[in-house]
């Protein structure tokens, strides 16, 4: 049995597909079917679920016997057709898609749009803009000024991180098909990765991953666990998120707001005592070594997010760092872009407030982190991230 892979998902390849070409360009329909025998149940489910996310997606498709299709697609449209007969333990779906053609990896360029302005903060700090392609990529374009590149080891291999790029560009790069979803960042629940958005994550059940940072739900001794992914092993911290005095032992759900290979955003909502909510959305960028959070509550009061081990960071210019290695090497680091006043036990804290922005990482190599990877560093391309999608161009 072949496969047929489309972006985050795999499906069985169809024996049959049907082309169409216009003055609008070339379109592919695709019908296939996915049995209970062949995959398990939960699969099944998975892949259903995970068509239904392609709608509207940039995506790279890769045949395995028909390869000559190979290519960079739009998913314009999808169905699927479920049938489960529990009496005889048979189910199946019945997919159908619909592709638009942009072109195969030769003929055309990837544009990571870089739009909006830096992070607004309250240190006159103008940030770093700085970009990380999927590893594998080649010859990206910046026009007449040439960013710096540095390079960092993710569980996907070395990604490269290109720091300084001009304002007003978006770069232009090219990327193989089976290159492309390396690096991506990751949203699983259950075991399962999710494609798209509006599919049900297991509230203790997920985990957020970009290669080099990570992060899931903790039920006891903090409330996210942040690891970070150095010397060829991920190195975890667990975190207390605090409103109000009260720790949040426990989010009650969790959405996904974004997924993309670029960028995911998920959105953890938990009760207050005795009425309103607590929201922390948690943004993980490709090629990041930081997770970036937004804290909310309704009424105004005290927000905090610090270590639930407590260690002794430095305060910095709108951020914090451990002053000494600890035993993998590393150095814990945080920060804001708005004022904020260090927390006891490694982190930070506001009052009077009803949001709070942060970042949570590691300074990989500590005393001897590389250029980029430094906390002063960190911080600046935390100003500097600047919200991205990818297009296609044709070269």
């Amino acid at each position: 049995m072949s496969d047929l892979t489309v972006g985050r998902l795999t499906l069985r390849e169809t024996f049959g597909l049907s082309e169409s070409g216009s003055s609008d360009g070339r379109t592919m329909s695709l019908q296939g079917k996915e049995v209970v025998g062949l995959i398990s149940r939960a699969e099944l489910l998975e892949r259903m679920d995970g068509a239904l996310g392609l709608v509207g997606a940039m995506v790279p498709a890769r045949w395995e016997e028909k390869s000559e299709r190979n290519g960079y697609y739009t998913v314009t449209d999808v169905s699927a057709d479920y049938v489960d007969r529990f009496g005889q333990r048979l189910a199946w779906v019945v997919w159908k898609l619909g592709l638009r053609r942009h072109g195969s990896d030769t003929d055309i360029d990837l544009e990571s749009r870089l739009t909006g302005a830096r992070r607004a903060n309250d240190y006159g700090l103008s940030g770093e803009r700085w970009h990380a392609p999927p590893p594998g990529h080649y010859a990206l374009n910046t026009g007449a000024t040439l960013p710096s590149m540095m390079t960092r080891a993710t569980t996907d291999g070395l990604i490269t991180v290109y720091r300084g790029l001009p304002a007003g560009v978006s770069p232009r790069w090219g990327c193989a098909t089976g290159d492309y979803m390396r690096g991506r960042v990751r949203i699983l629940s259950a075991g399962y990765e999710r494609v798209g958005t509006g599919h049900r994550v297991e509230v203790d059940g997920w985990e957020l991953s970009n290669g080099l940072v990570r992060v899931r739900p903790l039920q006891s001794g903090g409330s996210i666990e942040v690891a970070s992914f150095t010397g060829g092993a991920w190195r975890p911290r667990a975190w207390w998120v605090d409103v109000g005095g009260t720790q949040v032992a426990r989010f009650e759900s969790a959405t996904i707001l974004r997924n993309d290979p670029e960028q995911v955003i998920v959105r953890l909502v938990e009760h207050r005592v005795p009425v309103g909510r607590t929201v922390l959305d948690l943004t993980l960028r490709r090629g990041s070594r930081f997770v970036e959070g937004y804290l909310q509550r309704g009424d105004s009061g005290a927000l905090s997010v610090y270590l639930a081990s407590a260690e002794t960071l430095t305060d910095g210019t709108s951020y914090v760092v451990r002053s000494t290695n600890d035993s993998d090497g590393n150095r814990v680091t945080a920060g804001s872009a708005r004022n904020f006043a260090p927390h006891a036990n490694g982190g930070m804290t506001k009052t009077s407030s009803t949001v709070m922005d942060f970042y949570l990482g590691t300074v990989a190599g500590g005393s001897g982190a590389v250029s980029g990877d430094m906390a002063i560093h960190l911080r600046d391309q935390y100003v500097g991230a600047l919200p991205e999608t990818t297009s296609v161009v044709r070269r």
